[in-house]
């Protein structure tokens, strides 16, 4: 069963950063495509970032020039590294990864269990 711990969250004022870490473990054959998002309570999930395991790089365009995702394909992990915060950035980050069990295989699913990061004004 694949997991994934997150960590890294925390308080931070306007302007700052904070960089997010998801690191994951169990068996599998391959992990495709890592990412992370956010949610607030009473809203839907938003995607913020993803990277394929060849490191192409996608972003919603509230995030774009400020934060940054990179991977370790070697140490299975994912970072989120956030700049210039802002309080509407406020919310439970959850990293995501798809990855398969076997070649032929379709991609599973998996979550973390969440960070908060909470931006004061």
């Amino acid at each position: 069963q694949v997991q994934l711990v997150e960590s890294g969250g925390g308080l931070v004022q306007a302007g700052g950063s904070l960089r997010l870490s998801c690191a994951v473990s169990g068996r599998m054959y391959s992990i495709d495509i890592m990412g992370w998002y956010r949610q607030v309570a009473g809203k839907q999930r938003e995607l913020l970032a993803t990277i394929t395991n060849g490191g192409r790089t996608r972003y919603t365009d509230s995030v774009k020039g400020r934060f940054a995702i990179s991977r370790d394909n070697a140490k299975n992990t994912v970072d989120l590294q956030m700049n210039s915060l802002k309080p509407e950035d406020t919310a439970v980050y959850h990293c995501n990864v798809k990855s398969r069990k076997g070649i032929f295989d379709t991609p599973d699913d998996t979550w973390g269990q969440g960070t908060q990061v909470t931006v004061s004004s």
